[in-house]
């Protein structure tokens, strides 16, 4: 039987909230996912999401892919931490991400939306810049597409 998925407060959370997020790269071109929640609802990132009590990074993060994209994924290299912390006005946490982010291999699969965000498109490299990246994800595609050998 199948523990239930647990409920993560990320809103004004207890502590730091542990996730990952993958670069993918297909034919050439990286996956990218309009958000659809907060923080960053609507905005274009790499797809992802928190890791559950007990599980392993890798296993989060092909979990993740295959709920957000229908992609199945192999979890590689880890590339980039990143700890963004969000302050509402009074100066209270209201969001704060451990982020860990990995190169993974693609594997099969159709890139699709789910519930979790709003599309899913693959964007070429001379592409990106048209989809207004914050710059921490900007320069971890960068990093990802060096790696790989595309730019």
């Amino acid at each position: 039987m199948q523990e239930p998925e647990p409920i993560i407060k990320r809103e004004y959370p207890d502590g730091p909230v542990v996730g990952v997020g993958a670069v993918i790269i297909i034919d050439d071109k990286v996956l990218l996912i309009k958000r659809g929640k907060e923080p960053g609802y609507g905005s274009w990132s790499i797809p992802g999401g928190a890791v559950h009590l007990g599980e392993k990074l890798s296993h989060a993060v092909e979990r993740e892919i295959l709920e957000e994209t229908g992609l199945i994924v192999r979890c590689g290299e880890m590339v980039k931490v990143y700890e963004p912390v969000i302050r509402d006005q009074e100066g209270k946490v209201q969001f704060h991400y451990v982020l860990i982010d990995f190169l993974c291999e693609y594997v099969s699969g159709e890139p699709r939306p789910s519930s979790d965000i709003l599309d899913a498109v693959l964007v070429s490299p001379a592409e990106l810049k048209k989809y207004g990246l914050f710059k921490a994800t900007a320069d971890l595609i960068d990093k990802c597409l060096r790696i790989k050998g595309l730019v």
